[in-house]
């Protein structure tokens, strides 16, 4: 018998770890051995854990999965990731894609498809949940092909951290400190951001974070 797959499973809500755990321990071949309410400390736990699968939330505290799923995809270039959500965004699949990650799975169809994306992802085969459109795939492979642009980031993923920190709460000190810079930078940032994204203060940044997903209303 093949030992089963080992799977780190990241959400900052602990009923849908819960849930998500249950679904995937049932299977024979998969098994959950790691959890992280955050994705620093999925980074964290990665580090410390032998694990072949890492299931990453978007939305969720101090890094989004994203921002994890490009950090692990330069620390532990073997490493295969999904993204679980609730958005059903066509710039998201494309971000997880480029992060590095084999599929985006929402939540809402979690317990029918979650499985079969594992496996393919631990397959190294992309996955993208039924009732998507099939062609999302097809368009960036051809893109990727042909050298031609993917959506672009309006932001820069610096610019991404501070963003959802400010939206969090956090003040420029905080921020910094976290961040291991200076205030000003923070402040040039946060600067930089209003003008890029058309806004005028925290509240509007904030709103903007919601709707691309980076933290949840």
């Amino acid at each position: 018998m093949t030992a089963p797959a080992r799977i780190l499973l990241a959400d900052d809500h602990a009923l849908v770890r819960r849930g998500v755990r249950l679904i995937l321990d049932a299977e024979p071949d998969l098994t959950v051995v790691a959890e992280a309410a955050d994705g620093a400390e999925a980074l964290a736990k990665v580090r410390d854990s032998d694990v072949d699968l890492a299931i990453l939330d978007i939305a969720m505290p101090r890094l989004t999965g994203l921002q994890a799923a490009r950090e692990l995809a330069r620390v532990r270039p073997g490493l295969r990731t999904l993204m679980l959500t609730m958005y059903d965004n066509e710039q998201f699949f494309f971000e997880a894609l480029k992060s590095g990650a084999s599929g985006y799975v929402p939540k809402s169809v979690a317990d029918r498809d979650l499985v079969e994306a594992c496996r393919a992802a631990l397959r190294d085969e992309p996955f993208i949940y039924p009732g998507a459109e099939s062609a999302l795939i097809r368009t960036y492979l051809d893109r990727a092909r042909t050298g031609a642009r993917l959506p672009a980031r309006p932001i820069t993923e610096r610019e991404e951290e501070i963003l959802k920190l400010v939206a969090e709460g956090h003040s420029s000190k905080e921020i910094a400190r976290l961040l291991v810079i200076s205030v000003k930078t923070v402040e040039r940032h946060r600067a930089n951001l209003l003008q890029k994204l058309g806004l005028r203060d925290r509240l509007e940044l904030t709103r903007y974070a919601i709707r691309v997903g980076l933290i949840e209303p």
